[in-house]
């Protein structure tokens, strides 16, 4: 289920919007993505970024404040049924699997080292890394003056492997690949560029290579033609 907020007006009409972005802004300028005309609302009040299927909320420093279940908030993760208020407008939030265990849905890992590339489910504990650096993101990108550049894309060259020569685009903000219970990595796209990130390791715990050495535990941040070794395949990384 996709996130969305939903709002009502005076009359009762009922508005969704979904957070299909990783950034929704809210506020009384037309320029915003959620557009209040009202003086109680800030030009630039609030923006939500969405990460995976975790929404962080943000105040963007406005006049009234932004407030979360009654409690005034600068930042924060929205769980589903919250209901914020920004001046005299009231939206909620709704997320099906936010911080669900009973919705809990699986990490897919694209597989490069089989023909095709298919993706494959991981574990729970994978689920749990992968939101703990969806977390991460959300949080750089809310707190950084820098805006995010999608005019390029990302892309991996295959180098080895059952589908050697091909290219894989990553288009998402965070793109998970490896082979499950051997190794698997993250690749994701931030405000100060693209980086790698170890996810798991298998029994032996091995991480990710860059140019032949290991990453370690920290994210490695990407740049164009480094060559990447997870799940022993290699891959040439590049923008364009």
């Amino acid at each position: 289920m996709v996130a969305k907020l939903v709002m009502k007006s005076t009359t009762g009409e009922r508005e969704e919007i979904p957070l299909t972005k990783e950034t929704t802004t809210i506020g009384r300028k037309p320029s915003n993505d959620i557009h209040i005309d009202n003086l109680s609302v800030s030009g630039s009040h609030a923006q939500v970024i969405t990460i995976l299927e975790d929404s962080f909320l943000e105040d963007l420093g406005s006049t009234n404040g932004t407030y979360v279940n009654g409690k005034l908030i600068k930042k924060h993760a929205l769980e589903n049924g919250d209901k914020i208020t920004l001046g005299k407008y009231q939206i909620s939030y709704e997320n099906s699997s936010a911080g669900s265990e009973k919705d809990f849905e699986q990490t897919m890992i694209i597989r490069p080292g089989e023909a095709g590339m298919p993706e494959e489910a991981g574990s729970k504990e994978i689920e749990k890394s992968v939101q703990k650096i969806s977390a991460a993101i959300a949080s750089e990108v809310a707190s950084s003056k820098n805006q995010i550049d999608t005019s390029k894309s990302a892309c991996l060259q295959l180098l080895s492997g059952a589908n050697a020569g091909k290219e894989l685009i990553l288009k998402k903000a965070l793109t998970t690949i490896g082979q499950p219970g051997v190794q698997v990595a993250a690749i994701t796209r931030r405000p100060h560029g693209y980086f790698l990130i170890h996810v798991d390791g298998g029994p032996n715990n091995t991480v990710p290579k860059v140019a032949g050495s290991p990453i370690g535990s920290n994210a490695h941040p990407l740049k164009d033609h480094d060559i990447i070794e997870v799940a022993g395949v290699k891959m040439e990384f590049y923008t364009k």
